[in-house]
């Protein structure tokens, strides 16, 4: 498994939660909700960042990112990136980023990383 390059982002990263529950609705009201699976993979966390960085580390994450793409292989990223989490049992997969260049050698490159639960391998 790769490690993302330790270039780190912009302070103001966005984490969101989804719990993963089915609901059922009846007709009187009342409504369950069921998990699918083990527990603690129902709430994986998404984090976006944005990086505003030199053209060349730009470069450095992108192609990273494009490598992970091609290989279908998922990324664990540094141990401090993500404060006040612990991130040595995050696993995450890019599906887009997008990158601007607002001025001459310097680069914008926002991303979503998603977390996955894998095997350890």
């Amino acid at each position: 498994m790769a490690t993302f390059p330790s270039i780190k982002p912009t302070y103001g990263q966005r984490k969101k939660s989804r719990p993963l529950t089915r609901t059922i609705r009846f007709a009187d009201g009342y409504e369950h909700r069921l998990l699918f699976g083990l527990a603690q993979h129902q709430n994986p966390k998404e984090f976006s960042f944005t990086y505003e960085v030199s053209e060349t580390d730009a470069d450095t994450i992108e192609a990273f990112l494009d490598a992970r793409a091609n290989d279908n292989d998922s990324f664990d990223v540094p141990v401090d990136y993500l404060p006040g989490e612990d991130s040595t049992n995050f696993k995450f997969v890019c599906e887009s980023w997008s990158k601007s260049i607002p001025f001459k050698n310097r680069a914008t490159i926002q991303a979503t990383f998603r977390q996955v639960f894998e095997p350890a391998s």
